[in-house]
């Protein structure tokens, strides 16, 4: 990677949350020369606006601060699949390559579907792709010259073919083949002398790209049970299947056997076994699916296909510069890793929860890292390079992954054929995981989301009082009810947005069991993910049918490789967020805020405690998230959906601009919406709030931009008080 093309010094670490007792594995790549510093801060703001706290940073003595010597540590994106060639396998002679794919960017370049590596680490073999998107097969001379041959026609986009090339040593001969669309192309060569696969041994194959040290040619598509005949087959064999099942086979790997896993079965006598790298997406709909069967598990065989991007990227796979030990007694927060080169400096989150089995504290902060990493590198598609002069003003985080996409994007965005990224890691650098990130940066106001956003709330804390525990979400996904177990309160922060069944039971769990939870974002408990069961830091999103999506998954990949369960929408899998918290996703509008106007129902005995001390009946208009509390992503009751019959409303938002929308999953027609009321009542966040039959209450605020409201005119404010309130009873010995 060119210097010019990366920032000078960026860094990521292992793990997002640890305990007392845990290692943490810092990692970084600087290409500036010398050394670079490191120590340790609590972070208690995040957001730079000079017109609300700034950047709250707190240092803290650690063992690991000092100096590092600096490196330029390397990565490499591109997926495939890799076979390491025992010593006592050898390719015949004469064999042949026979594959089906669906390619992606036949315009993208050079493509290799299948290569081979001798033992010289020289490709020998590439059948794929030519730089015109024709199919090319070539083969490495002794001499280091290549003979070759191409068809005369490129292949067609995402349409199902079968490739295949032959070759022979002893009679000098290279054919090449394709079937497309019910028509064959063929063509052959002669080459005299010996080649390099004869040469030597074959050390691997690779699938989907070349390796020569680094990976390219990367192929962009779908890849079929890629198969390698121990003879020289003709067309006419290779497109009759009976017959290609009596030809000898020297490895055939089979994608639609241990489909989450990254291992790939040979099922030929050879038994040699590939590796995926950089986790192409699995369970695709291979070109046997007929869609009489839209799960995956039920009919593997319609699912023989891997979807490889050139773009891949999801564990950067760089050396530790250094390790900690998180010391006994540190406090549970939000920490920083902070690094600094010269002028240059990055912050790395570091989540630090309370020691396994106790709770420190009586309130506790689920914080969100699952969606923290989903929207990791989001490069929006708004981005503009205007936002620089704001960034410079207020001094703010200067990297933006709009400008550094090859650093591997988030699942809102696409890959580089226009297939949407459904997988997420936080092993690697993540711009908009860093204090002082503008997500908005055209915004009058803060532009904040995510982790950003959510220090609104801790900022809000430490200035109150509160003591709190914090854990995440991999955390609740792992131990369930017993993490929460205890707490006399459970709050999330701004957009508690992707969970696991294992976080939702969890936290339904502490409901029932006379738990209080404070719900204080919007448009959350939405998707469903799946955690990788080999890589406990990879995440996967079906974005299938319904809800709004920045991509949408094709049809019949709507099931997640990872657990082979249903992805898209929790509202899809029969658990609405009304369900949990008493409201759910209603409506979106750019990142505007308005306020909440107090009903009728709010003045009650039940309810009306929320609103001691505060005579106003307008709330919330104010603040640094979009200027109200009431804004961008909105959460409204909804009976029919499972909002509890004893849920108060105890304020509706509204003056929404008309930027705002109702979701589509609402939408039924041009005129005609779920509810069957009109879309402008539909416009709308509602604070709940409602007490359970063990004794337990939710509040849930319906609102994205409702913490960004928390700090505003130095924490006095009746946004403020109203949290104070709830957190006064939630709390009370």
């Amino acid at each position: 990677m060119n210097g010019n093309r990366n920032p000078p010094l960026l860094g990521y670490t292992d793990r997002l949350s640890a305990r007392p007792g845990d290692v943490v594995q810092v990692k970084v790549s600087s290409y500036l020369e010398g050394d670079f510093e490191a120590d340790l801060a609590r972070i208690i703001c995040a957001d730079p606006n000079p017109e609300g706290t700034g950047l709250i940073e707190e240092g803290i003595a650690c063992d690991f601060a000092g100096r590092y010597p600096a490196r330029i540590q390397p990565f490499t994106p591109g997926s495939c699949m890799h076979v390491s060639m025992p010593p006592e396998s050898e390719l015949p002679a004469e064999f042949t390559v026979a594959v089906m794919i669906w390619p992606t960017r036949p315009d993208g370049g050079a493509q290799a579907v299948l290569s081979i590596e001798s033992n010289s680490s020289r490709t020998s073999f590439i059948l794929g792709l030519d730089v015109a998107g024709r199919p090319a097969v070539r083969v490495r001379m002794s001499d280091g010259n290549w003979t070759e041959c191409c068809l005369s026609d490129p292949v067609s986009e995402r349409r199902w073919a079968r490739l295949w090339a032959s070759f022979s040593q002893p009679s000098g001969e290279l054919s090449l083949g394709i079937c497309q669309d019910g028509i064959d192309d063929s063509t052959g060569t002669t080459f005299t002398g010996s080649t390099a696969l004869s040469d030597q041994k074959t050390r691997s194959i690779v699938v989907a790209a070349c390796d020569q040290g680094e990976r390219y040619m990367h192929f962009n598509g779908k890849i079929e049970r890629p198969t390698i005949y121990s003879a020289q087959l003709g067309s006419e064999m290779l497109l009759d299947s009976a017959e290609a099942t009596t030809a000898p086979v020297f490895a055939c790997w089979d994608f639609s056997d241990e489909i989450s896993s990254t291992r790939v079965i040979d099922t030929g006598v050879n038994k040699l076994h590939g590796t995926l790298v950089n986790y192409p997406a699995r369970a695709m709909t291979g070109s046997n699916w007929d869609g009489s069967e839209m799960c995956w598990r039920h009919a593997p065989k319609h699912y023989d296909a891997i979807h490889f991007h050139e773009d891949d990227i999801y564990d950067f796979e760089w050396e530790t510069d250094f390790s900690f030990t998180v010391p006994d007694g540190l406090r549970s927060g939000v920490y920083g890793i902070r690094l600094k080169q010269g002028e240059h400096h990055d912050t790395i989150p570091l989540f630090v929860c309370p020691p396994l089995g106790r709770r420190t504290s009586r309130l506790c902060v689920l914080v969100s890292t699952f969606t923290y990493t989903i929207y990791g590198n989001h490069a929006r598609p708004d981005y503009d390079s205007s936002w620089l002069d704001k960034i410079k003003a207020w001094d703010a985080y200067p990297w933006n992954p709009a400008q550094y996409p090859h650093y591997g994007c988030s699942t809102y965005n696409f890959h580089s054929d226009r297939s949407g990224i459904c997988h997420a890691s936080h092993r690697r650098p993540l711009f908009n995981l860093r204090t002082g990130y503008l997500t908005f940066g055209a915004n009058t106001c803060s532009g904040l989301r995510h982790f950003q956003a959510d220090s609104h709330l801790t900022a809000w804390l430490e200035h109150q009082g509160y003591e709190f525990d914090v854990v995440t979400d991999k955390e609740l996904d792992e131990e369930g009810i017993a993490l929460l177990a205890g707490y006399a309160a459970v709050t999330t922060g701004s957009h508690p947005e992707y969970h696991t069944s294992n976080t939702l039971d969890a936290l339904e769990a502490y409901r029932d069991q006379g738990g209080q939870l404070a719900y204080l974002g919007g448009n959350g408990f939405y998707w469903r993910v799946a955690i990788h069961p080999e890589n406990d830091s990879l995440i996967e999103i079906r974005r299938g049918e319904g809800g709004i999506r920045a991509w949408a998954a094709e049809p019949g990949e709507y099931y997640n490789a990872f657990d082979g369960q249903y992805g898209g929408l929790w509202r899809r899998n029969g658990r609405p967020p009304q369900r949990l918290a008493g409201v759910g996703f209603s409506a979106q509008g750019r990142f505007f805020g308005s306020y909440y106007r107090r009903t009728a129902a709010s003045y009650d005995d039940q309810v009306s405690w929320m609103f001691d001390g505060i005579d106003d009946e307008i709330i919330g208009d104010f603040g640094f998230s979009g200027g109200g509390a009431a804004g961008f992503e909105l959460d409204r009751y909804d009976r029919h959906l499972g909002s509890p019959d004893n849920a108060v409303v105890v304020a509706s938002s509204e003056n929404h601009n008309d930027t705002f929308v109702l979701v589509p999953e609402e939408q039924l027609t041009h005129i005609t919406n779920w509810p069957g009321v009109p879309n402008e009542e539909l416009i709308r966040a509602d604070m709940v709030y409602f007490d359970t039959p063990s004794g337990g209450a939710i509040f849930s605020t319906g609102s994205i931009t409702f913490c960004g409201s928390l700090p505003f005119n130095h924490f006095d404010n009746n946004v403020s008080k109203l949290l104070a309130n709830v957190f006064g009873r939630f709390l009370r010995e």
